[in-house]
C-alpha cells in the first residue's frame, strides 16, 4: 500500500505544474458558471414568488435541464458555441440554475406571512420588504441552494476536458484511457477535495447571522469574480499553431510525451475528446490534431497525416483478444473470429469508418454490407448453445468490428451474442475482460504494448520497427500475465498520427512532424 501511495504522490509531484494549471482551470470554470447562474437564478427565483402561476413552468424547465446527461448537454453546446470554455460554462450554469431558483423560491415563500404583514404595516415598500425582511430570512435556504450548485459544478466540470475547456478531467479521462490508476487519482482526488472544501466553507457562511451575512453579501460578488478569473491565469505557449490532443494521447510515450522527447515539439496544446476534435480541425479552431490513421474523417474533412519520420508510433495492428477460458467454453469461437483475418486493409477500414463517421450509416449496416460483399455473411442460426459477450471501446471502428463479430458468431455457430459496446477507454474495456465481464474485444498491438503491458522504452524501441515482433511480444506477454489470447490480426494498422488540414499543410510546406517542429521553431 505504501508503494502505491508513494507512486501516486510521486506522480502528482512530477506533474505538479500541470496539476496546478488544471486545478486553477477547474475552480475558474466552477465559479464563472456559478456567478452567472446566481445572477440569473436569484432574480428569477424572486420573480416567480411574485408570479406564482409561472413557478411550475420555470422550475419544470430548470428541472428538465438538469436531467439531460452532462455529456449530451456539452454536445448540444458545441454547434452553437464551438469548443473550449464557452460551451462548458453555459452547460455548467444550466446545471446550477435549478437549486438556486428552487431554493430562492422556497426560502422566500417560506417566510412567515405575519412577519411580512407587520413590515407592510410599518410602512415598508415592496422593495424594502424584499431586501430587509424576505431575503435576510430566506438567506440560509438560498445559500443552501448555492452550496448544492457549487458541489454539482465541481463534479460536472470534470467533463469539460472533453471539449477542450481544461480542468481536472484531463487527468481522469487520460488515466481511464491509459489504464493508469495514478493519473485517475491525480485528477479525482483534487476534484473531490475542491467539492469538500467549497461545501464546508459555504456551510460556515450559511450559519452566520444576518449582520455578518450582510457584510459578506457585499463582498460575495467580488469573491466570485476573483475565483472566476483563476481560469484565465494559466498561460499558453507562444506558438502560432494550436494542437488538440485526446486525454489518452497526452499521456502516452507514443503520443505527446514522445513528441516532446524525440522531436522536441513545443506547441500550444489543448485537451479534447476525439468525438469533436476532427470537426474542430475542419472549422479551423485547431491546426494540428492527434488522430488515427484509418479514421474515415480524414477523407471527410480533407485532413492529411504528417509523416512520423522519427518513428514514435509503433504498429497498431488490430486483432481480437479473448479470454482463454472463453475459448475452452466456446470451442468454435476462435475459428469463427479468425474468419475476418486478412480481409480488412488500411484503405478498406478507412472507407468503412468514413461510412459511419461522415455518411452516418449505422455500424450494423456497414458491417453487414461488408460481410455480404466478401461472401462471409450467413443468416442467424438462432443458436442457444451459450452466450458470447463482446466488448468494444467507444469509437466507430470498434462498433463496426463488434457488429461484424456478432454476425459471424450468429451465422457460423450455435452461440448467441451479448454486446457491451462503448466501454470507454482502454482501462475500462481491459478491466471488463480480465474481470470476466466480457469474453473478448478488438485491441491494437501498440496499445497492448504501451498502455497495458507498459513495456520499457528499450523494449518498445526494439519492437516498434516490426509489426510481427510487436504482435509476437504482446501475444506472449498477455498469455503469460493475464491468460488472454491474441487471435490472428485482422489486417489493418490503425496507428496514432498527427494530422493537419491539407490546404494549410501545403501552404506551410509541412509534410512531416520534423517539418512541423522546424516551422514552430522558426516563429
Amino acid at each position: 500500500m505504501n508503494e502505491q501511495q508513494q507512486s501516486l504522490w510521486g506522480f502528482m509531484s512530477q506533474q505538479a505544474d500541470k496539476l496546478g494549471v488544471q486545478t486553477l482551470q477547474h475552480i475558474g470554470l466552477t465559479f464563472i458558471s456559478l456567478f452567472i447562474a446566481v445572477l440569473i437564478g436569484l432574480p428569477l427565483g424572486i420573480y416567480i414568488t411574485r408570479k406564482k402561476s409561472l413557478s411550475g413552468l420555470v422550475l419544470g424547465i430548470a428541472g428538465i435541464l438538469q436531467t439531460i446527461p452532462s455529456i449530451a448537454l456539452l454536445g448540444f453546446m458545441i454547434p452553437l458555441l464551438g469548443i473550449g470554455a464557452k460551451p462548458a460554462i453555459v452547460a455548467l450554469l444550466l446545471y446550477a440554475l435549478l437549486p438556486i431558483i428552487r431554493n430562492t423560491y422556497t426560502g422566500i415563500t417560506g417566510v412567515d406571512a405575519t412577519v411580512k404583514e407587520a413590515a407592510v404595516a410599518m410602512g415598508m415598500s415592496k422593495w424594502q420588504v424584499l431586501f430587509k425582511v424576505e431575503l435576510p430570512l430566506a438567506m440560509p435556504v438560498i445559500l443552501a441552494g448555492i452550496r448544492t450548485a457549487t458541489v454539482i459544478n465541481v463534479g460536472v466540470a470534470t467533463l469539460a476536458s472533453y471539449i477542450a475547456a481544461g480542468g481536472l478531467g484531463e487527468f481522469i479521462f487520460g488515466g481511464i484511457s491509459l489504464n493508469n490508476t495514478n493519473m485517475i487519482l491525480a485528477g479525482a482526488i483534487p476534484a473531490a477535495l475542491l467539492a469538500i472544501i467549497f461545501d464546508f466553507l459555504l456551510s460556515l457562511v450559511q450559519k452566520l447571522n444576518f449582520k455578518k451575512i450582510k457584510g459578506a453579501v457585499k463582498i460575495a460578488p467580488v469573491a466570485l469574480l476573483i475565483l472566476s478569473c483563476l481560469y484565465f491565469i494559466p498561460s499558453a505557449y507562444g506558438s502560432k499553431l494550436t494542437a488538440g490532443f485526446t486525454p489518452e494521447f497526452m499521456g502516452r510515450q507514443d503520443g505527446n510525451l514522445g513528441l516532446q522527447s524525440k522531436y522536441g515539439l513545443k506547441i500550444h496544446t489543448i485537451v479534447i475528446s476525439d468525438a469533436v476534435m476532427y470537426k474542430a480541425a475542419q472549422e479551423k479552431e485547431l491546426d494540428v490534431i492527434s488522430g488515427y490513421s484509418t479514421d474515415g474523417r480524414l477523407k471527410a474533412y480533407d485532413l492529411i497525416v504528417l509523416d512520423d519520420d522519427k518513428k514514435i508510433f509503433p504498429p497498431y495492428y488490430a486483432a481480437p483478444v479473448v479470454r482463454e477460458d472463453a475459448l475452452r467454453k466456446f470451442p468454435e469461437l476462435e475459428k469463427t473470429l479468425n474468419l475476418l483475418s486478412g480481409f480488412i486493409t488500411d484503405s478498406i477500414m478507412t472507407e468503412l469508418n468514413y461510412k459511419t463517421d461522415y455518411l452516418h450509416q449505422s455500424p450494423e449496416r456497414v458491417a453487414k454490407d461488408f460481410l455480404v460483399a466478401k461472401k462471409l455473411y450467413r443468416a442467424d442460426k438462432g443458436g442457444k448453445a451459450g452466450v458470447v459477450r463482446i466488448g468494444s471501446k467507444i469509437f466507430g471502428e470498434q462498433y463496426i468490428l463488434a457488429s461484424m463479430y456478432t454476425m459471424l458468431i450468429k451465422g457460423y455457430t450455435n452461440y448467441d451474442v451479448a454486446t457491451k459496446t462503448g466501454l470507454g477507454g482502454t482501462k475500462i474495456v481491459f478491466d471488463a475482460l480480465t474481470n470476466d465481464q466480457i469474453d473478448f474485444y478488438p485491441e491494437y498491438t501498440g496499445t497492448g504494448l504501451l498502455a497495458i503491458l507498459q513495456a520499457p522504452p528499450k523494449t518498445v524501441t526494439q519492437l516498434q520497427v516490426s509489426k510481427d515482433s510487436t504482435y509476437n511480444y504482446v501475444a506472449r506477454e498477455f498469455e503469460k500475465r493475464y491468460q488472454l489470447k491474441w487471435l490472428k490480426p485482422i489486417g489493418f494498422n490503425n496507428a496514432y498520427a498527427l494530422m493537419m488540414r491539407e490546404k494549410q499543410a501545403k501552404e506551410l510546406h509541412i509534410k512531416t512532424i520534423s517539418n512541423l517542429k522546424r516551422y514552430l521553431d522558426s516563429k
